[in-house]
């Protein structure tokens, strides 16, 4: 079936092809076009099914009305809740969200961001990932509008936006701390991002600044992508081999849901027999008894925020080309683990 074009529209109207573009680009009261013109016109559009071609209105307009979404997984609880925020945000804004994920794939990650500006995408939201610094820094120098979450390239100026992770770590410590508990092991998974350094990082320097000696032996690196039952199998043997552990922090909330799973296994009762936080909150921990206390990630925060700094950086001729570097206070929820 031949496509309706915007010239079929106006000669079905009996106007011009300029005059139906005027309307149907919601520019009619601005050319001064009649009330009773512009509803024929969009009445004969309707009724026709004239969809116009996107790609010749992103070419004459400049625009695409589309944002580009890259996270690290579409899986993860913490991902999917940003994306929706920041699909109800765009929305508002008149745009809509084409989202994808890398799983930390930088190679992946690279194709993403070729694809996306392949089709003209008028900005990009990023959670990178290690190996995009050069594809990040390519779309800054060509003046893309972008703005990362969740990580970011200290080499990279670029905006983003994320919680006080180091914060976030200091909250859960002192309240192990306050509870007596001195012997504290950490999980994290062994990723070189910015976000995982700054949470290992906090966790020594709070040990430190509470006299106590950092040892190696309580910190478990998971690998990051493997297998499932080996995390666990690996989480068992750090909580049966090492003696006096009263207490474990665990890096990711993913890592926490393992952590749940092989306490459990072990039969160990929380917080008697060991106590624990993990940074960045999920359903379960809230669900499964005693509950799980978590630092939690202001989720909505960080998504308005990208939102509110692309739009800045969309909106060139007022703000040019903005720098502007978030973060944001994250919360301890304290339920029965710890």
């Amino acid at each position: 079936m031949k496509r309706v074009s915007l010239k079929d529209v106006a000669k079905m109207a009996g106007v011009s092809k300029s005059t139906a573009s005027f309307v149907l680009n919601g520019k009619a009261k601005t050319m001064r076009i009649s009330e009773a013109l512009a509803e024929k016109v969009i009445a004969v559009a309707e009724k026709a099914g004239y969809q116009p071609h996107q790609l010749a209105v992103s070419l004459r307009t400049g625009q695409s009305k589309i944002l580009g979404l890259i996270v690290e997984s579409i899986s993860g609880s913490f991902f999917a809740a940003l994306a929706k925020i920041i699909e109800d945000e765009a929305e508002a804004y008149g745009y809509k969200v084409v989202y994808c994920s890398t799983e930390n794939n930088a190679l992946k990650g690279r194709e993403l961001i070729r694809m996306l500006s392949q089709r003209h995408v008028d900005g990009f939201l990023i959670t990178p990932t290690i190996g995009m610094e050069k594809d990040i820094k390519k779309l800054v120098s060509l003046e893309k509008p972008v703005v990362l979450m969740d990580s970011y390239f200290p080499e990279v100026e670029a905006s983003y936006v994320l919680v006080d992770n180091a914060k976030g770590i200091r909250k859960g410590m002192e309240h192990f701390f306050s509870k007596g508990y001195k012997k504290i092991g950490f999980v994290t998974v062994d990723i070189d991002l910015v976000q995982m350094n700054e949470r290992l990082e906090a966790y020594h320097e709070s040990l430190a600044e509470h006299g106590i000696r950092a040892n190696k032996k309580l910190i478990l690196r998971v690998p990051y992508n493997g297998d499932k039952a080996d995390a666990i199998a690996q989480i068992n043997a750090f909580l049966k081999n090492t003696p006096g552990l009263d207490a474990v922090f665990f890096a990711t909330n993913y890592l926490g849901i393992l952590g749940v799973e092989s306490i459990t296994s072990l039969g160990l009762r929380m917080p008697d027999d060991l106590a624990m936080i993990c940074f960045d909150d999920h359903d379960l921990f809230r669900l499964y008894p005693p509950g799980i206390s978590a630092i939690q990630q202001p989720i909505e925060g960080i998504a308005k925020t990208a939102m509110q700094l692309l739009m800045q950086q969309m909106d060139k001729a007022r703000n040019g080309n903005m720098v502007n570097q978030v973060e944001l206070e994250p919360q301890f929820i304290e339920r029965g683990s710890a």
